[in-house]
């Protein structure tokens, strides 16, 4: 084989063998390489159920060893209606995500980024909720974890077991919610360059994803700690 540069191809030989080589696809298609992003975020997510799995277990035998007195914390220390109506943000969110892919699959970009921003208020709307109305009022009353805890309910003799799977679930699923508005930032930031399209929306899906499953857990944990 011949070449147009002697120069270049001495050059070249002069290279350790892994600098010559020229970098293949993993791919043979781009139907491949969405199939394979979206099992990787499939086994992703599976890790994330095996995490709160475990919170729910927690949960669950607590709740069957002090059952009276978790049913009381419930009622005293958390508004079913403040957990209502993040339900509902968390909710339209999720439809929101649903009209993003949409736009993205009808290339509509317009309703891409609309949809993704309202997702992103509503994330924000979730956290600032929890952390306004819920987070600091118990900080201030001592209604914390473990050795931080003081009693505020004088029957609630096992009312820090409850406050500690609270907190723990509840701020490991805001932890989630903030990391969804990193992805969705990252999302609109991709769409706003013009990046999504009918054959390309994989990334976008991930994200859908991710943020149907962070709503799914709330979902389970509303009625689990508020309508105890």
């Amino acid at each position: 084989m011949t070449t147009a540069n002697p120069r270049a191809a001495a050059i070249d030989m002069d290279l350790p063998p892994h600098a010559r080589h020229v970098p293949q696809s993993h791919w043979r298609n781009h139907h491949d390489e969405a199939e394979a992003a979206k099992l990787g975020m499939w086994l992703f997510l599976a890790t994330e159920v095996l995490l709160f799995a475990g919170f729910f277990c927690a949960y669950a035998g607590l709740r069957l060893l002090h059952e009276g007195n978790w049913i009381a914390a419930s009622h005293y220390y958390l508004d079913w209606r403040i957990g209502a109506f993040n339900t509902c943000v968390l909710l339209l969110s999720s439809f929101t995500v649903v009209l993003a892919i949409r736009g993205a699959q009808t290339n509509r970009q317009g309703m891409i980024l609309l949809n993704l921003f309202i997702t992103e208020i509503c994330a924000a709307t979730f956290l600032v909720l929890k952390l306004w109305l819920e987070y600091w009022p118990k900080w201030q009353k001592g209604e914390l974890v473990g050795a931080f805890f003081s009693y505020g309910n004088p029957q609630g003799t096992h009312d820090h077991l409850f406050l500690s799977v609270y907190w723990i679930a509840t701020a490991t699923h805001g932890f989630h919610v903030l990391v969804g508005m990193f992805v969705i930032a990252w999302a609109m930031w991709k769409a706003w360059k013009g990046h999504y399209g009918p054959k390309h929306y994989t990334s976008l899906e991930n994200v859908g994803l991710y943020w149907h499953l962070v709503d799914v857990i709330w979902i389970f944990l509303f009625p689990l700690l508020y309508l105890a």
